[in-house]
């Protein structure tokens, strides 16, 4: 741990490398992840969103990470037990896509292993390669109690599912159908519509001339995308309301090329606006299409077979591919001069979410879930605020979902997963939906029974992620008795319906009781031009690599900072070095202070109290930081509590407190023997102390470079040195302290500090160099008067001024001459004479001549605005940003 390295020097520059990986192990061993269940205490606790096991670490994880690591590592300071339990995902078709890649390659298929010998090869690649996203994790330092990490496929997980399942089954909200389904031929399986992503394709719009029956030369022209499915079609469907086409419902067309008598129905769902206002209706291959059919009692003819070439039914066209049988139909129609005409279109085009292949509408036989009755309660969770959602934008987007809810496919055709627990008797038929697997027919004693060969989608299991991590069905599970519900749900937004949402009405529906109490959705990563990271776009950025460049703490603050909910954010280098350059920062005045603490005899250290105004001041800011990083945290504003504590540490801290103790710290030098002259007080004690609170107040947030710290200042800070907690991780949070607050001292430092930044901003004005003292003087108001001359080293030294106190209320106060430069202060002001520093006469052209420049460029803006073309013409955003410009 970090105290084994207390007695060394402390480096230059902060090395991460050299001490994460071992301040990493310290937390690990010592157990301060794990927490002790304490029926007094409010626990915190956060159920990790589970990576797939196939999945190494990116951006997105990170970011997921070091927000609940943040929150977990805030409320254990806070004294409460914290549980952050990890775990994965088997990633259903993910992981059985990455073992099939692996048995192609030694030309093998699953088929050739069967599915037991399979399933083993699965297990065996999870053991070789599933920690992998573990590790990884550790490198950001993630406090997560790896005592209770769980598996979606382990033995209480998967307990839970069976249960679940049968549960809904017995209650009626589980059921078999056959329907339209979304069908990817890749990956063999039935996908749900959130496994579904959209993407705009450039294809034809095919106008297709239906004959009417009859003969003669009378026809109805549909519009379609999709040409070669025609092959199933089995009827030609119309808006009642459409005058053009109306008078036909009732009357017959022929299918082209097939010679299938379609009737003409009506329908409202048919678009009066698209295509030529007449649709072909093909019930096996589109889900709206599929829905007319039920409503008019159509048959379903299926064309496609599940590896999405064409099926018997497609007759000559039968074992083609897709696009092989959509050119032969096309001209066949061509052929027989029924197509119309092609236009150009743009629209959507389903796509895999795992594998990117077409997705292809196929009606098959599933297991669905019941949705209405389930989400009812979930709804109600949200609207009467048990359950509250950050950013509360998204409580909406929420509710529209779940209002409009489809039932749930929940069957997946793969081997790797959780086997649905459904058996069919051969001998009577009878199904057989149990906990246990069966060894014989309740009904009529048969060996003879068959299980269902499907598993079940991935987020069915995900969903009990909540509970099942904690024990359940096991309601006399400690944990769950203790940690359900959870406190916080942190995920990507773009989740909210395939996990989030499942979540709640699963957690509802098997504990009787939501499953957390806040949904925190963090927005995404993204490039530094604002684009979604992705593989194909070869912009995805590597955490490990950053961390290796970085440091953890580094990649945390950067992601985490300046960000708020729901809000996505751009990665960029400098984001990285700037947080970085604040970790060293904090290395750095920490090296001041701990090297001036082994130098400084016991004298100089052992009175802990504040002697000074700016020791009151610098105490006051410290407490007053504490109660709004606490506000903020209550409120999830991480991103600006983080902003304080930078603010705090960096500019009250460093550049204004240490610079005062300097002074003090010279004049105890100059006495010699290293004690404080008897006028002036060691600032040793003050500047230990803020700097320790300062690391607790840091420690969620750079946890590395501050529990490291800790451990070297505990080892010569005597405050320290008896009774302290074993790792800064476990410390006590700082709390506001109204003892600590003193407006009187904030008031006169700041304005001790206002008068140097005056200085410094007229110093840069007439670009004087900082090697050269000019003389100056302040009038003071009579109530800062003797902060001003207390201050009055720190003042000349900082702002590189030899200045003279007068009062402001005298009546020798004069105006500034020709030859000085003045600026207003809060409490008087301040004069410099610039002398011959300065050449007055040049100085004036200058700012004369940028004058005149800024008049141009206010008549360039004015003229802009004032001409309409420009205003029609240019894009909404730069005319606001040419308003914004004149009036700044």
């Amino acid at each position: 741990m970090a105290s084994a390295q207390s007695q060394e020097p402390m480096p230059r520059a902060y090395e991460p490398g050299a001490v994460e990986e071992r301040v990493y192990a310290f937390w690990k061993d010592g157990g301060f992840f794990t927490p002790e269940i304490d029926r007094s205490k409010q626990p915190f606790t956060i159920i990790m969103p589970p990576p797939n096991v196939t999945g190494e670490l990116h951006m997105g994880h990170a970011l997921t990470i070091a927000l609940e690591d943040m929150m977990v590592r805030w409320h254990r300071m806070l004294g409460d037990p914290a549980l952050y339990l990890p775990g994965t995902d088997h990633a259903g078709i993910a992981t059985q896509v990455v073992v099939e890649r692996e048995l192609a390659s030694e030309g093998l298929t699953r088929h050739d292993l069967g599915r037991e010998k399979f399933i083993e090869r699965v297990w065996e690649w999870v053991d070789d390669y599933g920690d992998r996203i573990y590790r990884q994790t550790e490198r950001l330092g993630v406090s997560c109690d790896w005592t209770r990490r769980a598996f979606t496929l382990d033995e209480g997980p998967a307990r839970a599912v069976r249960t679940t399942f049968v549960n809904l089954y017995k209650k009626g909200l589980i059921y078999k159908g056959s329907r339209i389904t979304n069908w990817c031929p890749r990956c063999r399986t039935a996908l749900s519509d959130l496994e579904v992503k959209h993407q705009d394709e450039k294809a034809g719009l095919y106008r297709i001339r239906y004959p009417l029956a009859g003969g003669g030369a009378a026809h109805l022209t549909v519009a379609t995308t999709r040409p070669e499915t025609m092959l199933g079609d089995t009827a030609v469907a119309v808006n009642p309301n459409d005058e053009r086409h109306a008078h036909l419902i009732g009357e017959t067309a022929v299918l082209p090329i097939v010679g299938r008598a379609l009737p003409i129905i009506g329908d409202e769902d048919v678009q009066l606006e698209f295509g030529t206002g007449a649709l072909k209706v093909t019930p096996g291959h589109d889900a709206t299409d599929f829905e007319i059919g039920a409503r008019h009692g159509l048959e379903t003819v299926s064309v496609l077979n599940l590896d999405g070439t064409l099926n018997e039914n497609a007759g000559a066209y039968a074992g083609m591919t897709v696009p092989e049988a959509r050119a032969a139909v096309l001209q066949a129609l061509e052929d027989d001069g029924l197509l119309d005409g092609i236009e150009d279109l743009s629209h959507s085009v389903g796509h895999c979410d795992r594998c990117d292949e077409t997705v292809e509408p196929i009606v098959t036989d599933q297991w669905y879930v019941s949705m209405k009755p389930l989400a009812k309660p979930a709804i109600d969770a949200v609207v009467d605020g048990r359950i509250e959602m950050i950013p509360d934008r998204f409580a909406r987007v929420y509710l529209n979902w779940m209002e409009n809810i489809r039932d749930w496919p929940i069957s997946r055709q793969l081997w790797w997963g959780h086997r649905i627990p459904v058996w069919d008797c051969a001998a009577c038929e009878n199904r057989i939906v149990e906990m246990e697997d069966p060894t014989a027919c309740p009904k009529c004693g048969s060996a003879e029974l068959e299980q269902d060969p499907d598993v079940l989608d991935t987020w069915f299991s995900s969903g009990l992620w909540a509970h099942s991590t904690l024990g359940w069905p096991d309601e006399s599970a400690e944990d769950l008795a203790y940690f359900y519900p959870t406190s916080v749900m942190e995920t990507g937004h773009d989740i909210l319906f395939f996990w989030v949402a499942r979540m709640i009405f699963l957690g509802i529906e098997s504990m009787g009781e939501i499953p957390f109490r806040t949904v925190y959705l963090h927005g995404l990563v993204r490039d530094p031009e604002g684009v979604k990271m992705s593989k194909t776009r070869g912009n995805v950025v590597d955490p490990v690599e950053l961390i290796e460049m970085y440091g953890a703490d580094a990649l945390r603050f950067a992601l985490t900072t300046g960000t708020s909910a729901g809000s996505d954010m751009r990665m960029n280098e400098g984001r990285l070095e700037a947080s970085r350059n604040f970790a060293n920062k904090l290395w750095n005045a920490a090296r001041f202070v701990i090297t001036n603490l082994q130098a400084a005899p016991p004298s100089a250290l052992a009175d802990a109290a504040p002697k000074t105004r700016e020791d009151r001041w610098i105490l006051s800011r410290l407490n007053r930081a504490a109660a709004q990083i606490d506000a903020h945290m209550r409120g999830f504003q991480l991103g600006e509590a983080q902003r304080v504590a930078h603010d705090f540490l960096w500019n009250e801290y460093c550049d204004w407190y240490i610079e005062m103790s300097k002074t003090r710290l010279r004049a105890a030098a100059a006495n010699g023997n290293g004690d404080a002259a008897e006028d002036v007080p060691s600032p040793l004690p003050t500047l230990a102390r803020v700097l320790e609170s300062a690391l607790r107040l840091l420690h969620p947030f750079l946890p590395f470079v501050t529990e490291e710290i800790w451990g070297r200042l505990a080892a010569v800070s005597p405050d320290l040195a008896e009774g302290r907690p074993a790792a800064l991780m476990v410390a006590d949070y700082p709390q506001e302290d109204a003892a600590l607050a003193d407006a009187e001292a904030e008031r006169e430092i700041e304005a001790a500090i206002e008068l140097v930044r005056a200085a410094r901003n007229l110093r840069a004005e007439f670009r004087i160099p900082n090697n050269r003292t000019l003389p100056a003087r302040a009038a003071v108001a009579e109530d800062f008067r003797d902060a001003m001359r207390d201050a009055l080293p720190f003042i000349q030294s900082q702002a590189k001024i030899d200045l003279a106190l007068t009062d402001a209320d005298a009546a020798g106060s004069r105006a500034a001459s020709a030859d000085e430069a003045a600026q207003v202060l809060s409490c008087g002001s301040l004069t410099l004479s610039l002398g011959d520093a300065v050449d007055v006469s040049a100085e004036t052209e200058r700012l004369q001549a940028e004058l005149d420049d800024l008049r141009k460029y206010e008549t360039r803006l004015s003229r802009n605005l004032s001409n309409q073309n420009f205003i029609r013409r240019a894009p909404e955003d730069v005319v606001e940003r040419e308003r914004d410009r004149l009036t700044a």
